[in-house]
């Protein structure tokens, strides 16, 4: 699954498929957990915008290793890439509702889809930032800060992702993402009421440590 052989569509057959509530056109899909969007190599001819779940872009390094390289929440767009290929993978996390636009919709919104590709450009570069500069804790706070801000701002953060999604996309283990928890936790900078559920009981406190 490294590259896709030929390229081809995002596969949805068996998911519900219908009009979505608005005049554009455009397609709406549900994706299971873990099913797969668009693969490396597929044809760039679509763009997605997350309804309701969680999506993860990926790569497969040549070691086999997976490099995740963005997480998109509810609102969020994602699938744009500068070439007539995708560059990466990406697949649902829990089960996703996704618009799906074609390739007209994307020359008719050539301009926001730049506002939104610069932005993710932004986003990549402050990713690189985080994973090249910050010890394991700042990675941590940096990502629940990023977090907080995506879900609206609210102190409570459920998280679609699993540990392994999130070392994965920062660049540790999932045993040093586990401990930098539990040291912001002892710092009583954070409350985990479960493994998938975050409660920020300092946000300055944790926003001091990505600075």
């Amino acid at each position: 699954m490294y590259a896709a052989a030929q390229a081809k569509p995002p596969s949805i057959e068996g998911e519900h498929l219908g009009p979505a509530a608005t005049s554009e056109p455009h397609l709406v899909g549900t994706y299971k957990p873990g099913r797969e969007i668009y693969a490396q190599g597929d044809l760039n001819d679509k763009c997605y915008q997350v309804s309701t779940g969680a999506v993860r872009v990926y790569r497969l390094l040549s070691d086999g290793c997976r490099q995740v390289v963005s997480f998109h929440l509810p609102g969020e767009m994602f699938g744009f890439e500068a070439g007539s290929n995708q560059f990466f993978f990406a697949d649902a996390i829990t089960e996703t509702t996704l618009a799906v636009f074609g390739r007209r919709h994307m020359q008719e919104r050539s301009r926001e889809l730049l506002a939104l590709a610069l932005t993710g450009m932004a986003r990549a570069q402050q990713h690189l930032l985080v994973i090249g500069r910050q010890s394991a804790v700042e990675r941590i706070a940096a990502f629940l800060v990023d977090l907080c801000e995506s879900q609206g701002g609210g102190r409570q953060l459920r998280l679609p992702m699993s540990r392994q999604d999130i070392a994965d996309y920062l660049g540790l283990t999932i045993e040093t993402v586990s401990r930098a928890m539990t040291k912001l936790k002892a710092r009583s900078v954070i409350a985990l009421r479960d493994a998938r559920t975050i409660d920020i009981v300092r946000l300055e406190a944790l926003g001091s440590l990505c600075r």
